[in-house]
């Protein structure tokens, strides 16, 4: 958060950390009551004089006398426009006005230009994300509540996959349904507690005050190396994911991982009769996305979990970060056939592929995950091979007619030719452009829409065009030219 040329000083020790977040929680009420799903107005500077008020009481210790009265004048001068009307102008006075009078208060070394600024950084900036890592170190000060932080990580992050798999898998779902009442459904409110998380992560860095001390080092360079980033954050999380806490989510999260591909298995590989009301290509379609967004937040626990662990890793970690990383390549392979199953029934679309290179991609990126673990390599190693990988896929992307292969796929897979798929997208077909001609001759023969014919003569008649000019000269545009010569097709226009 900091870099070693400017140390935060220790805060006052007037009140311990356990009133401090008991003043934070009242703070966070009055929030609650003045501001949400409520109109903006003299709500905002009264929040504004409160906190200010709250701050300085719980700081009293450090509050510079002299400059009380400046710091007073300040605010009174910066809450009047707020309490004339509430527009951006007076928002932003308010904000001021409350930076500036907590610092000329509490930061003695905070004048002039530097001290709006230092106040804004450290209060709106870097304070808001003190607040998991100060309420860890608060928690872990006791026997009993570091025995609940060993497992409100396991458990939260488990609750995110399970309503990742709800999203997922209907199956799931249903499952759910029957172990919830659907009154708590219906009163499911997930806006509030977002609220009161970004509220009491901007409340706290006002209550538990930590300002710079001065120095005459010189400032931490603002580009980092990778891996010195990294070291930042992991001593942010180090005390968050202990080893204890790294095991027993690591075991949670396999039982859960092993209870989707299961279900995988029987229902998308296995090709079991579904509950009823339940198509293949619902399944296929619920999970095919959200099942990508947990192999990334998986992608994520793993480095951070296996990169704080150092000379102290208990020997069952690694066999768990394996087995769950198998895991997830078996998500991402599984979702990759969930986009398969799809594609057959309603064709495919520039999204489709997209999305399956998306998948091949994540599916690489676990396997360097794993080969990172086994050679020790740095992260500057992992995020080099991932951005080795990615130019090489888009590299090759490039080089590839995905306009000519979707018209294909859907003309030769579409109901018209017999098959199982959709009837043709006439529109969407015309939207592929000269590179879908071969296809559509292929569709016309297939099918007697009228409209084709129209279709057919405009995309002929960009493709000459495309090619009548030097400038807008294709190798790809060549090479279809020459098929179309190759291929003569005559139709009756319409």
């Amino acid at each position: 958060m900091t870099s070693s040329a400017e140390p935060l000083a220790a805060p006052a020790a007037s009140l311990s950390t356990w009133p401090k977040f008991a003043i934070a929680f009242a703070l966070l009420g009055l929030a609650d009551a003045l501001f949400y799903d409520q109109p903006a107005g003299l709500s905002f500077a009264i929040f504004a004089a409160a906190l200010v008020a709250a701050s300085l009481l719980v700081n009293h210790a450090s509050i510079d006398r002299p400059r009380m009265m400046l710091a007073t004048f300040t605010l009174v001068v910066g809450l009047l426009p707020a309490i004339e009307d509430f527009t951006l102008l007076s928002v932003a006075s308010v904000v001021l006005a409350t930076l500036s009078a907590i610092a000329l208060s509490t930061n003695p070394n905070a004048r002039g230009l530097r001290l709006p600024l230092t106040a804004a950084r450290q209060l709106l900036l870097i304070g808001p994300l003190r607040l998991i890592p100060d309420a860890i170190a608060t928690i872990r000060a006791h026997d009993f509540t570091r025995l609940l932080l060993t497992w409100s990580i396991p458990l939260a992050l488990g609750l995110v996959f399970v309503l990742l798999f709800a999203a997922a898998n209907p199956v799931i779902e249903q499952w759910l349904d029957q172990l919830r009442p659907q009154s708590a459904v219906t009163n499911l409110n997930f806006g509030r507690p977002i609220f009161w998380f970004l509220m009491l992560s901007l409340i706290w860095p006002f209550i538990h005050l930590r300002w710079p001390q001065r120095t005459t080092t010189p400032s931490l360079p603002i580009s980092l190396p990778i891996d010195a980033l990294t070291e930042q954050a992991t001593s942010v999380v180090a005390p968050i994911l202990g080893p204890q806490t790294v095991v027993r989510s690591l075991l949670l999260f396999n039982l859960l991982f092993a209870i989707q591909t299961v279900l995988d298995g029987v229902y998308l590989w296995g090709h079991v009769v579904l509950p009823n009301g339940m198509t293949y290509a619902t399944y296929a379609h619920r999970g095919a996305y959200p099942l990508i967004v947990t192999a990334l937040l998986a992608a994520g626990f793993v480095i951070i979990a296996v990169r704080s662990q150092h000379e102290d890793e208990p020997r069952l970690i690694r066999p768990l970060v394996y087995l769950w990383v198998a895991q997830n390549l078996m998500l991402v392979v599984s979702s990759i056939q969930r986009v398969h199953i799809y594609v057959q029934t309603y064709l495919l679309t520039y999204w489709r592929i997209a999305a399956v290179i998306w998948m091949a991609l994540v599916a690489v990126g676990l396997i360097l995950i794993v080969i990172r673990i086994a050679l020790d390599r740095p992260t500057a190693w992992l995020v080099r091979m991932n951005l080795m990988t990615l130019a090489a896929a888009l590299y090759g992307c490039a080089l590839v007619n995905f306009a000519g292969v979707i018209a294909d796929y859907n003309v030769s897979h579409s109901r018209e030719a017999g098959r199982s798929g959709a009837t043709i997208d006439m529109q969407y077909l015309a939207s592929l452009g000269p590179p879908a001609l071969p296809a559509l001759q292929r569709a016309m023969l297939l099918s007697h829409e009228p409209t084709l014919s129209g279709i057919y003569d405009r995309l002929r008649e960009q493709q000459a065009n495309d090619m009548a000019n030097w400038r807008s000269w294709t190798f790809r545009g060549w090479r279809l030219q020459r098929y179309l010569d190759t291929h003569p097709f005559s139709h009756t226009p319409s």
